[in-house]
């Protein structure tokens, strides 16, 4: 398999980025792979829900085309079919119907690229995960993870994937810059609600918001319940499209970030916010978790935090310590975490893959 690929991608979202992270990271990856020549078509399901929120028209970079439930695939059979490599994305609606068809389509290479897998296998375990059947699993090439570490190989021992390779998402350094805006808040966190990231983000946003009046703080993301008591000094934003987001981070002294549970957990599983906040050198205040050292070093390129003590230690920081840790982490991002790294990466494991047609693709 050599020159030009041509690809296909079923994934949540490509439109709409609201109360998603998948479209992000789709886009960075999308346009990377185009501006290495390759040929993309993307796939989405028409839900209502991301149609009233679309930030994304007609993409230059790949073909977006909608379908209304799993049969209506059938209409791009042989675009899948003469694809060198076909990838589906975690939480997919009807998922399992989607991926039985697609995988009876496609001659290249068949791909599952989980932007969620902590939680993925964690649904797996209770038997309610909807878009994935451990069943599945096998009879993809290449099973490409969020999440790195020790969970490969679990992928690859208990589930009994092919290849199991991590693929992080990644950032595009076209949209996310530092943009010279003045900085209005002391400290922001952008993310959709969730409930097991609320009681971090009291004990690290709204507790410090509490106890410095003085101090001004921002949240964005759409979903928090209305019963939340805002402390005053905390703005809210309901929804921040990604073309507002380099502002955003532009704009704050410190972003927080942080991690869900099954995600801390499993550990290698770094958010795309992180390689966000970075590219706009913003310096980031984060939870702790397993394998973080690996992307961002501790104290030098990102700062950690596990109580209001920690938080307040940063925002006291001089201004000259606080933009060290940014330009550090601005520079580490920049080498191994845009977009055009990981399309490099996605190419290479797509074209290490020997042969590019085997039996469970029978027609």
């Amino acid at each position: 398999m050599s020159g030009s690929l041509r690809i296909v991608v079923l994934g949540l979202s490509l439109s709409s980025s609201w109360g998603n992270g998948h479209a992000t990271t789709y886009r960075a990856l999308l346009k990377a792979l185009a501006a290495r020549g390759h040929d993309t078509l993307f796939l989405e399901r028409d839900k209502p829900w991301y149609a009233e929120h679309r930030d994304l028209g007609d993409p230059a970079y790949c073909a977006l085309r909608f379908y209304q439930r799993v049969t209506d695939i059938e209409r791009w059979r042989e675009e899948i079919a003469a694809a060198d490599a076909v990838v589906l994305g975690s939480y997919l609606p009807d998922g399992v119907a989607v991926i039985e068809a697609v995988q009876k389509m496609a001659r290249g290479v068949v791909a599952f690229y989980d932007i969620d897998t902590p939680v993925t296998l964690a649904k797996l375990a209770a038997g309610q995960c909807d878009y994935l059947s451990a069943d599945l699993v096998p009879g993809f090439d290449l099973y490409l993870s969020f999440t790195g570490g020790p969970t490969l190989r679990l992928l690859e021992n208990a589930y009994g994937a092919r290849v199991a390779r991590a693929l992080y998402c990644s950032v595009d350094p076209e949209l996310y810059f530092p943009t010279g805006a003045a900085k209005r808040w002391d400290c922001g966190y952008i993310g959709t609600y969730s409930p097991d990231r609320q009681p971090k983000l009291e004990r690290l946003l709204l507790q410090p918001a509490r106890l410095r009046p003085d101090r001004r703080f921002v949240v964005a993301g759409p979903q928090y319940p209305p019963d939340i008591a805002w402390p005053r000094n905390v703005e809210r934003v309901e929804h921040l499209p990604p073309a507002a987001h380099a502002e955003f981070y532009s704009s704050l002294r410190w972003t927080l970030n942080i991690t869900r549970a099954d995600m801390v957990q499993a550990g290698y599983s770094p958010s795309v916010r992180l390689f966000e906040a970075s590219a706009c050198e913003t310096p980031i205040i984060s939870d702790r978790w397993p394998g973080l050292d690996t992307i961002l070093a501790p104290g030098t390129e990102i700062v950690m935090a596990s109580e209001p003590a920690h938080v307040f230690a940063a925002l006291d920081r001089t201004e000259a310590s606080r933009s060290a840790v940014a330009q550090a982490a601005r520079r580490r991002v920049l080498a191994e975490h845009s977009a055009a790294r990981r399309a490099a990466e996605l190419e290479a494991m797509i074209r290490s893959v020997p042969g590019r047609a085997v039996s469970h693709k029978a027609a």
